[in-house]
């Protein structure tokens, strides 16, 4: 009975095993039934309130969104079974959103007398397809994230080409006084989007095997654990490459992303305070020097420290250097707790910028400070889900690209909507996956693909040891 009962127990305990946790697909298929729908009773608002109808493509704005979705979706369930169910639904409601919002800028007759709209909503439905269809191809050809760590060093040269594009003569080009684009047989290219994914796997490289010796401390001073002055080699490089990045191509915005991811993932692996204390002060005088002489960066500050003079220079025709700033501060104040009602703002008014950079300023106006916040949220659970992927996952490598793929996305949605609130100096960067622009919503969209690699592998079961025959044999005749 003894050896029944034993053999019995293995049996079961090897069930439960092999069948491991639920994989939560049917949960992401019902999310992202939500997720397509709440689209597509927007953009039928938007429509009705600009022309009392329903708009002429609202049956194939959801066809396509569903149908792309649905890809998506079918391609998680076969490759990745056992995925964070909730990365993919919010990413598509917030790109579902985003082509809502820019159709309804598109049919503004302000924007549309001056030639600066009527087309953006079908050129970004593409990047979505584009940027869905990477994100397909992450999860059909990447089987295993930790391949990626192989590739720590052609990481980091490749992030250096991409960063170095926007200065070659005849490729790159200045636009509004930030030189970030490359122009592509009559498309721009923004390669500091892409940058961001190769510096993190190099940075999780790196660090993966450097990560004992930066957290070494020589002295303690003030509370803090002060690094070894061999150590500060690698953060000086970086903070070098952000300043060169802030001089020469004038972007605040992928300078303080790039260090300040660094600055994450370093801190991550050190588990030491002082790296994060360093960082911030390095990054406030790069800045602040930078800024002293560079004309752009120093108009940025001018604007936002007192964006209402800004406002009446630019009117006046005497000076100024942007209205935007103060605008935007107006289409949040007009949206007060529940907004105006989509389709009923005035956000145009901040015109050529409106669908790209402010636009937070339509959400904050239309749906006002309820929906901005759950905008925000929903920004907020992207973030959670990929630290909760970072600290599930299985090998330091994972953990680190985890890390650093979260900590840049969050840091880039906060210097945006940190610049059009007004807490910060405007950066000129985009609004993941919400404004207009191709390489912004591509590479956003392979981002999310490596978190739901990382978090497939995380989450995967482990396989139930087989018993061997000697073992069985032993349990058997054990009396």
């Amino acid at each position: 009975m003894s050896s029944s009962l034993s053999s019995s127990s293995t049996t079961h305990t090897s069930t439960i095993g092999a069948i491991g946790a639920p994989s939560r697909r049917n949960t992401e298929l019902a999310l992202l039934a939500f997720a397509v729908v709440i689209p597509v009773f927007a953009y039928a608002n938007v429509g009705l309130a600009l022309d009392g109808s329903l708009p002429a493509g609202l049956l194939g704005y959801g066809l396509g969104l569903g149908l792309l979705a649905g890809v998506a979706h079918i391609v998680v369930r076969k490759f990745a079974a056992y995925a964070d169910p909730l990365l993919l639904p919010l990413a598509t409601l917030l790109n579902g959103l985003g082509l809502v919002v820019i159709w309804r800028l598109d049919q503004s007759k302000l924007l549309q007398s001056i030639g600066q709209a009527g087309s953006a909503a079908p050129k970004q439905l593409m990047y979505t397809a584009i940027g869905i269809a990477f994100f397909i191809a992450v999860l059909i050809f990447l089987k295993d994230h930790r391949v990626l760590q192989r590739y720590t060093y052609i990481s980091m040269l490749g992030a250096i080409v991409l960063l170095l594009l926007p200065l070659v003569p005849g490729l790159g080009v200045n636009i509004y006084g930030a030189k970030i684009w490359i122009h592509i047989g009559g498309f721009s290219i923004q390669p500091g989007e892409f940058a961001k994914i190769a510096l993190a796997i190099f940075f999780a490289g790196y660090l993966m095997v450097k990560r004992d010796a930066l957290a070494l401390a020589s002295r303690r001073f003030m509370g803090l654990y002060l690094p070894r002055g061999r150590d500060l080699g690698p953060i000086i490089v970086v903070w070098a490459i952000s300043i060169l990045i802030l001089v020469f191509e004038t972007d605040l915005g992928t300078s303080l992303l790039f260090f300040g991811m660094f600055v994450i993932m370093l801190y991550v692996a050190t588990e030491r305070t002082s790296w994060i204390v360093f960082g911030l002060l390095m990054s406030a005088v790069g800045a602040v020097g930078v800024a002293s002489f560079e004309p752009h960066i120093q108009q940025r500050v001018d604007a936002w420290l007192d964006p209402m003079k800004e406002y009446l220079l630019s009117r006046q025709g005497v000076g100024g250097h942007s209205e935007q700033a103060m605008q935007a501060l107006w289409a949040f104040g007009s949206g007060g707790t529940l907004g105006t009602g989509l389709g009923q703002g005035h956000s145009e008014l901040i015109r050529f910028a409106a669908n790209s950079d402010f636009i937070l300023a339509t959400f904050g106006e239309e749906l006002g400070l309820a929906g901005l916040m759950a905008l925000l949220l929903i920004y907020a659970l992207i973030v959670e889900r990929g630290v909760r992927t970072a600290l599930a996952a299985r090998d330091p490598f994972g953990k680190l690209l985890a890390v650093g793929l979260s900590g840049a996305f969050a840091l880039q949605v906060f210097v945006v909507a940190g610049g059009v609130m007004g807490l910060i100096p405007l950066t000129g960067m985009t609004m993941p996956f919400l404004a207009y622009g191709g390489s912004s919503v591509i590479a956003n969209w392979a981002l999310i693909g490596i978190l739901i690699r990382i978090s497939d592998t995380a989450r995967r079961p482990a396989p139930s040891p087989t018993p061997s025959p000697d073992a069985e044999m032993t349990q058997v005749v054990r009396p």
